[in-house]
């Protein structure tokens, strides 16, 4: 687990509009604030991704989400809230208006939250949701170690935050919140 102190000083990183690499459910993760457009131009700079694809949030319990996201009603919010926290990443309508950035050009944002105790508690200590995509240049292998993280984009992000990875092989699944749909597994 990561210590307090890290987590604190990752925590002020972002609030300071910074980029952040910390551990996930799967793989290290890179997140900044989701509203902070500078931060989020260098993040999609830094991966050397499309901007068009949107972006993934992560937060410590789902109010930090409910300024973002609607849930929806009926039986399908009931195991959306089930799954969490949890390693499941559901796709849901976004509140409008949402910046393009998030959304990909969509309708929907994807959003999970966390049960992976140092990404959850860099969202809770930071009060907000993080945007949260893999720590790895786009279109190559994610990266499942700090030292490779140090050594690949130590120079071009702002903190990285150690801890342990969760016990995931793979990135969580992704789940559409309209139809229950599984669009990752």
């Amino acid at each position: 687990m990561s210590s307090k102190l890290h987590i604190d000083r990752a925590a002020r990183t972002v609030l300071a509009g910074g980029i952040v690499a910390y551990p996930t459910e799967a793989v290290y993760g890179l997140g900044c604030l989701p509203f902070e457009y500078h931060a989020v131009a260098q993040l999609i700079g830094l991966k050397r991704r499309s901007a068009s694809k949107g972006f993934l949030l992560i937060a410590a319990e789902f109010g930090q989400l409910e300024h973002i996201v609607h849930l929806p009603e009926g039986p399908l919010r009931e195991e959306i809230l089930a799954s969490w926290p949890g390693p499941v990443t559901w796709t849901l309508p976004a509140r409008s208006p949402m910046p393009d950035w998030l959304t990909g050009g969509r309708e929907t944002v994807a959003v999970r939250v966390t049960s992976h105790p140092p990404a959850s508690a860099l969202c809770r200590r930071a009060g907000h949701a993080l945007i949260s995509t893999s720590a790895n240049l786009s279109g190559r292998e994610p990266i499942r170690s700090v030292l490779r993280v140090r050594r690949q984009l130590g120079s071009v992000v702002d903190y990285v935050l150690p801890g342990a990875l969760g016990d995931l092989a793979r990135p969580t699944a992704i789940r559409d919140g309209r139809t229950g749909a599984i669009l990752r597994e």
